[in-house]
């Protein structure tokens, strides 16, 4: 009498049940299951209220121009650049998101390779065992720093200023796909391949929500599950108590309908995880259910301390921080702590200081010095920085909420991106060394050959996929879509 599409929740599992049907002739209706967890409570729950099949078909449309589209340029690029320049040694792949994403690559060790460092020198001074730096940051002319340092050398130093402020660090942000994956490839060295393998396992063992999501906040229909969700979370009982025991916290920074469109940010689902877990699960998971519990701690309390000194009219600033109340940071062991905040490494943390109190007006005694630098080139892409740059079009933003903004420009989809990444080095057009992502001569070539910008700009394939995110709002027509491909 009817069909029920069971589907993944997504634009690919909608897309696949669709062409089945229609390859099928069905002619009966279609209800749709839609739902974010596999646990026994979320199906039954999905199967009582079944959603009618045309609320979806936009996203059916969105799904079947990006598949239409990939295949219309990809196919016919493949070809063209296989015939007239593979000389009979394989495939010359090209794809609306694997040749931008490979321009990306290519484009940084370019970068890399025709930096020419320069050298600058540093002033700093050294009073009551904190370093102090000059707060004209770089002295390009070496002569014009030692002038300053032998000015200052036999001078008293003098404390002008000294102010303190507290602030609040929030919870950071719930795991979408990308963000987990950024975090397995920065603390476990996971590819985004395989972070995608594992949180798949965890779904389909029931233990956390759908992973394929690009958004990091929750609706405001979960808010009376959380409680639940954390008791049963007897594993972390230790960090949970304390939350528990008060009225859960509710913040617009997690939970906010605007921000959701079909499914919510990676959680547990408060189910346990058995005994024997691979280990890799394990550590999947883990990070998913601290990040979780993390997500309704009070806000981190630190004290900044900036202080301002000089000899003579010469400034210098030194800068400390002291955590006053460790908050969400006590899931997160020291050394993470600062990796988990910024995404970067430890070494930031290390160079925070201790201040001892210093007085308006006190003098003494200090040991100045000069330092000689060099310019650094850019970092090669790791994984973890390939996937947020095609998560903002190229750009680098590493303000969460700003990145945000940008994903309607991204390249690819969260579901997609390990995907791309593993055909590069399928095609051999890029390797690994350690961590960073190099590109083969093949690559390199590749990408030179190319004259079409548009083939191979970021900027202009996250316009194509706006408009793909568009068409699923209704507020673009597939049409339109497939006849700019086309041309």
């Amino acid at each position: 009498t009817q069909v029920i599409n069971c589907g993944d929740a997504g634009i690919a599992g909608e897309l696949i049940q669709r062409w089945v049907l229609a390859k099928a002739s069905n002619n009966k209706p279609v209800k749709r299951l839609w739902i974010s967890s596999l646990t026994d409570e979320a199906i039954q729950e999905g199967f009582g209220k079944l959603k009618d099949s045309k609320e979806y078909d936009l996203l059916y449309a969105a799904g079947n121009a990006r598949a239409i589209g990939d295949w219309l340029l990809g196919m016919n690029a493949s070809r063209l650049y296989t015939v007239k320049y593979a000389n009979g040694k394989g495939v010359l792949s090209i794809g609306r998101v694997q040749t931008p994403t490979l321009a990306l690559i290519v484009n940084r060790y370019h970068e890399i390779q025709n930096f020419k460092p320069e050298t600058y020198w540093e002033l700093k001074t050294t009073y009551r065992a904190v370093i102090f730096n000059s707060t004209k940051r770089k002295f390009t002319v070496k002569e014009d720093a030692n002038k300053i340092l032998e000015e200052i050398r036999n001078k008293l130093f003098e404390i002008i200023s000294s102010t303190k402020k507290n602030a609040n660090e929030s919870p950071l942000p719930l795991f979408d796909l990308t963000s987990l994956q950024v975090e397995c490839n920065k603390k476990l060295n996971f590819s985004a391949e395989d972070t995608l393998k594992y949180v798949q396992k965890l779904y389909e063992q029931k233990l956390v929500t759908y992973p394929r999501v690009d958004t990091t906040y929750l609706p405001d229909n979960m808010y009376p599950k959380i409680k639940g969700i954390l008791e049963d979370m007897t594993p972390y009982a230790q960090f949970t108590k304390a939350i528990l025991d008060k009225p859960i916290r509710k913040s617009k920074k997690v939970f906010d309908d605007k921000k959701i469109t079909d499914h919510h940010a990676i959680i547990p689902t408060g189910i346990l995880p058995p005994s024997g877990m691979y280990l890799p699960e394990k550590q999947v998971y883990d990070l998913i259910a601290r990040r979780f519990i993390a997500a309704f701690y009070p806000d981190c309390v630190v004290s900044n301390t900036t202080v301002l000194g000089a000899v003579d009219e010469h400034e210098f600033t030194a800068t400390g921080k002291v955590i006053l109340e460790e908050g969400w940071r006590v899931l997160f062991p020291k050394k993470d702590a600062q990796a988990n905040a910024t995404g970067e490494t430890d070494a930031k943390e290390d160079e925070e200081q201790l201040m001892p109190v210093f007085e308006k007006g006190e003098k003494g005694e200090h040991s100045p010095d000069l330092l000689e630098k060099q310019t650094q080139p850019p970092k090669m892409h790791t994984e973890a920085s390939l996937l947020r740059a095609m998560e903002t079009a190229g750009k680098q933003v590493d303000d969460p909420e700003l990145r945000d903004l940008m994903k309607e420009n991204g390249i690819g989809r969260p579901s997609t991106r390990a995907n791309i990444i593993e055909t590069l080095f399928k095609r051999n057009y890029i390797v690994r060394q350690k961590k960073n992502l190099v590109p083969t001569i093949t690559g390199i070539q590749l990408i030179k050959t190319i004259n079409n910008e548009l083939l191979k700009s970021v900027e202009l394939t996250g316009i194509w996929e706006k408009k793909l995110r568009q068409i699923e709002k209704g507020e673009y027509d597939a049409h339109l879509f497939m006849a700019e491909m086309k041309q």
